[in-house]
């Protein structure tokens, strides 16, 4: 692949995230112009038009952007971590586990703050990863990477059977939870931007500086500690950015599935197996995917909304599907 295909591939990911933004603050029940926007930043004048821009579509758009990232390099991290196309925080039940958990505490609580609903995330993420691992690698290894994935989807359900247990004895909150655990982006006010600004920018960068760990990985124990990689250390550390990037993402969006699974993939077509291009350009891509399925969702049924992580299971599950058959069949050969 050569440098000037994967600047364009950099530059067109940048421009298309550009204009989704645009779109995402623009589009929606009221359309805006471009020159509204700019007015409600510098010009803030205290119009209806202009508050709800600033406090409805702002922070909507960011926390999109950052869950969109957040999930994309989870899931890019995750791939690496276990050299498997089929893991993503979605897949494997850590975003199941976190919101689990996130569930429980919010009826136990209702007053519980986005702040406090984070660290009952990464709880439930670390206990669904740490099931699904121990309970695959029960199995014989042929097609160890199909059993991790099925052994997912299979805590995944549990998980979500678990969840709709707590809300039937508890209807009080029950379409609020229902809404959220369908994986939404609607409502979202600058105090959960906060929460995730807060995670997301310190993970991310962490993340990003792995790169090369990640790279070496995804080629093999072997190999990895042919050329001096401590397996341990960086396997641990990676799974700790997972589980906060997927944490504290389900924490204020609810559990949206198959961003993870699918940037990665269309990332290492984009620019390789380099991990240090592979990371940050799964970054954008997984903010552009989600804005775009954010957008779809508005006008579904049209004017009201459907949560987005309904959109992204309409795209990411065929896809799945077509990834565990494909794998299957390699495993054979």
């Amino acid at each position: 692949m050569t440098n000037p295909f994967r600047i364009a591939a950099w530059g067109t990911a940048a421009a298309m995230l550009l204009i989704a933004m645009v779109l995402s603050v623009s589009l929606g029940s009221t359309i805006f112009s471009v020159s509204m926007i700019v007015d409600s930043i510098f010009h803030f004048d205290g119009s209806r038009d202009h508050i709800i821009l600033r406090n409805v579509r702002f922070p909507r758009t960011i926390v999109t952007v950052l869950a969109g990232a957040n999930l994309a390099v989870a899931g890019a991290l995750m791939q690496a971590i276990t050299r498997n196309v089929l893991a993503s925080p979605g897949i494997f039940g850590i975003n199941s586990g976190a919101a689990a958990v996130a569930v429980l505490l919010m009826v136990i609580y209702p007053q519980v703050t986005s702040s406090n609903l984070v660290f009952a995330a990464f709880v439930g993420g670390a206990c669904a990863a740490l099931i699904v691992y121990a309970m695959a690698t029960a199995f014989k290894q042929t097609h160890m990477a199909v059993h991790l994935a099925l052994t997912g989807v299979a805590i995944q359900a549990m998980l979500s059977a678990f969840t709709q247990t707590i809300i039937m004895f508890n209807e009080i909150q029950l379409d609020r939870i229902l809404f959220w655990l369908a994986g939404s982006v609607s409502s979202r006010k600058w105090e959960h931007a906060a929460v995730l600004l807060k995670w997301s920018i310190p993970a991310l960068l962490v993340a990003f500086t792995l790169g090369r760990s990640a790279s070496v990985l995804s080629l093999g124990d072997s190999l990895a500690k042919g050329l001096g990689q401590r397996l341990a250390l960086a396997r641990g550390l990676m799974a700790l950015i997972v589980i906060v990037l997927a944490g504290v993402t389900v924490s204020v969006t609810g559990p949206i599935g198959f961003v993870g699974l699918i940037v990665p993939h269309i990332a290492r077509q984009l620019t390789g197996l380099d991990y240090r291009s592979v990371l940050p350009l799964s970054a954008l891509c997984g903010a552009l995917l989600l804005l775009l399925a954010d957008l779809l969702s508005r006008y579904i049924v049209f004017p009201y909304e459907t949560p987005v992580g309904i959109v992204t299971a309409l795209i990411g599950t065929p896809f799945f599907i077509y990834l565990a058959r494909r794998r299957k069949k390699e495993a054979k050969i």
